[in-house]
């Protein structure tokens, strides 16, 4: 049997375009639709800061050493995402372009800086003087100056001028686009109430151009956004004088030096203007050049101004209290009688607060431990650990000084949290701490209590209202000793971390361990199958692209094992003329993010599931420290599988796999968003029973 994979940046693509299909879909409420855009928009920024820089880096080296990790040769693989972009880029200014008009429908407008009333070129000019044009410093382009620096994240004007009495010579500039003091929206005065009209803040800029080069004198001015997406990577120092945090520090301000992965810029752009930057940024063919329409930066659509008729969020939409807090308990009593498992965003998110509250002021609590990779901006997590250091509890908390773009923010909690008290672990050289644990120790009536929490997303109250995850709080002994025992590792990192780790009896961790599990999980699948008897396995997760694992898969299908998997992202899998039961794959792409990582293995009726803070890919298995908790709880067992029943429904809405499972996923545009809904009614239902 010949052995094919899908490179895993085309798959990644391929999410993206589903992303890009929920704003086409006219089904979807239209604030939502252009949030999707955004959304899409941000994606592939961070694909071309992350991915297409790693795979312009592997280019370096010869490609038949690498291919093997890509599954095809850099070189190839680069060809393909500019086509597949370039064609997403057509489709997206398609359905911006269809949105803008049902936009009008609705009486709301875009207006830009040749269409302004009366009324409003005068709020313009008085906007720009009193708010903006503090912030607005043009810099000349000249062709023997040297290009200036340029923001990563940032959107910029290119500007033609020119007097027009000259008949050939034009002069230019760039200005950088200050969102991120101003904002990116401004809401401009109009003469009929019924209407909303947007303004763009480039536009502003753009109509306020004769005055902002009044010194010059002149006359014609022609301005088009572009923005320029660079490599991502951090390189590390290897100075063993330095500390890590440091080297994280001086890995940021590296950062800014790293190189054009792609250049966005409006079609309509002045061709001498384009070609000068793109001299001045030392582009070539190979880079990623991408003409596009009028606007970029199109992320901060996500935060598109609430102008539309009112949205009734639907009753499916809303958290509700998990059936165990109902009652007014504390948290942790409920917790120390039985395990929860909180399903989210269906579920509030109030009780892992309300926990490490009560933490907080028990005075039988000696301890909290706790992981720590995304947080919210104003944390209420970060808020409990802190009041709980200042009543004396001894508090720890593993930051991950590598979660990418959010090491900067990780620093600061870092100098916020050590002045408090709080010992702050950074990991493991060389491996990134993904796992996501707490545990709370009390000692009461001379006992010692423990309990805590494993969850399949990060510890970040925001998010958790999008991103549907899973949660587990329980006292298990078993799980709350291996918690304790990645703590001591973290804390004291030594050379034989991995002979502490194999100790674990109850969590399932990697580097190593967790994918000896699944492998041998599958195997007793296999052995099941060729037995003649039921064989099942489910697997849910962000991202499926490890060879082995995926190996093993193969091997089941030929063998007859029923696989099925809901896979959000990245898919690698592709289904062979050999097997025996072809994979079932589907894509659940909506509302909510769906972010956790569940497995099911049917083992002889005994049903053996997991939540997993891993992907299925090389980097979680072999480079991070991760977790999975074993559900074993009956009731919790039965609710974990009917909502992974529910979602592989061929009734819902998900993005179907084609025959090939090739990860272009198919789909119904007329067809009513299920999956989300579905659930939510089921564990609502559950609530009713309870």
């Amino acid at each position: 049997m010949s052995i094919h994979f899908n490179p895993r940046d085309i798959t990644w693509l391929a999410f993206n375009e589903r992303v890009l299909q929920e704003a086409m879909d006219e089904n979807v409420p239209l604030h939502l639709r252009i949030r999707f855009l955004g959304i899409f928009s941000n994606n592939l920024d961070e694909f071309f800061r992350v991915r297409v820089a790693g795979l312009k880096r592997a280019m370096d080296f010869k490609e038949k050493v690498i291919a093997e990790s890509f599954y095809q040769p850099p070189s190839k693989i680069l060809q393909r995402i500019n086509e597949i972009v370039i064609r997403q880029q057509q489709n997206f200014d398609k359905t911006w372009k269809k949105i803008q008009s049902e936009m009008a429908d609705q009486n709301v407008f875009i207006k830009n800086a040749k269409n302004l009333t009366a009324l409003q070129k005068e709020f313009v000019r008085k906007y720009f003087d009193e708010v903006v044009e503090s912030n607005v410093i043009p810099i000349l382009l000249h062709e023997n100056t040297s290009m200036p620096y340029l923001r990563d994240k940032s959107l910029y004007l290119g500007v033609a001028m020119r007097k027009k009495d000259w008949q050939y010579q034009s002069n230019y500039a760039i200005i950088e686009i200050p969102s991120r003091f101003v904002g990116r929206f401004v809401l401009l005065p109009t003469e009929d109430p019924q209407e909303k009209n947007v303004m763009l803040l480039e536009d502003v800029i753009t109509f306020n151009l004769p005055h902002i080069f009044s010194y010059f004198g002149y006359d014609e001015f022609a301005a088009n956004a572009f923005k320029v997406t660079k490599d991502a990577e951090m390189d590390l120092d290897n100075d063993i004088k330095t500390n890590f945090a440091e080297k994280i520090e001086k890995g940021l301000k590296n950062r800014r030096k790293g190189k054009p992965t792609r250049f966005v810029f409006d079609k309509d752009m002045d061709k001498a203007l384009l070609e000068l930057l793109i001299r001045k940024l030392n582009l070539t063919k190979k880079d990623s050049i991408i003409p596009g329409g009028k606007i970029h930066n199109f992320k901060h659509f996500m935060d598109f101004p609430d102008v539309f008729e009112a949205y009734a969020r639907p009753i499916e939409r809303t958290s509700f209290t998990h059936p165990a807090f109902e009652h007014g308990e504390r948290v942790t009593d409920v917790i120390l009688k039985n395990d929860v498992l909180l399903t989210f965003p269906y579920h509030k998110y109030n009780p892992v607060i309300d926990l490490l509250r009560e933490a907080a002021m028990d005075p039988d609590v000696k301890s909290i431990q706790i992981t720590a990779y995304r947080l919210a901006s104003s944390s209420k997590i970060i808020n409990a650990l802190i009041y709980a250091a200042r009543n004396g509890k001894e508090v720890t908390v593993m930051l991950e000084l590598q979660a990418r773009f959010d090491e900067e923010s990780n620093l600061e909690w870092k100098e916020m949290l050590e002045p408090e008290g709080i010992t702050v672990l950074v990991g493991i050289p060389d491996k990134k701490v993904h796992a996501k644990l707490c545990v709370i120790k009390k000692r009461a009536h001379n006992k010692t209590i423990q309990y805590g929490f494993i969850s399949t997303g990060n510890f970040n109250e925001k998010t958790a209202r999008i991103y549907g995850d899973h949660l587990l709080m329980t006292a298990d002994r078993g799980v709350m000793a291996d918690i304790n025992k990645v703590f001591n590792v973290l804390k004291k990192p030594k050379e034989d971390y991995i002979a502490v780790l194999k100790t674990c009896k109850s969590l399932v961790v990697c580097p190593q361990f967790m994918r000896e599990r699944i492998l041998h999980h599958i195997d007793k699948e296999i052995d099941e199958a060729k037995a003649g008897r039921r064989a099942e396995i489910i697997v849910k997760a962000n991202s499926v692209s490890d060879r082995i694992l995926i190996t093993k898969l193969y091997e089941a299908a030929m063998a007859g094992v029923v696989v099925k998997t809901i896979v959000r992202g990245i898919y690698c899998a592709v289904n062979q003329k050999e097997f025996k039961e072809k994979i079932k794959g589907v894509s659940i792409v909506d509302e909510y993010l769906e972010h956790a990582r569940v497995m099911y293995f049917y083992n002889k009726g005994a049903e053996d599931m997991y939540i997993s803070s891993a992907d299925w890919m090389t980097r979680n298995l072999d480079y991070r420290i991760e977790a999975a908790a074993k559900i074993t709880d009956k009731e919790l067992k039965k609710e974990l599988k009917d909502i992974l029943d529910i979602q592989l429904r061929d009734n819902v809405k998900a993005r179907i796999l084609d025959k090939k499972l090739s990860n272009e996923y198919v789909r119904n545009d007329k067809e009513e968003c299920r999956s989300q809904i579905e659930t939510y009614k089921y564990l609502k239902a559950k609530t009713k029973t309870k």
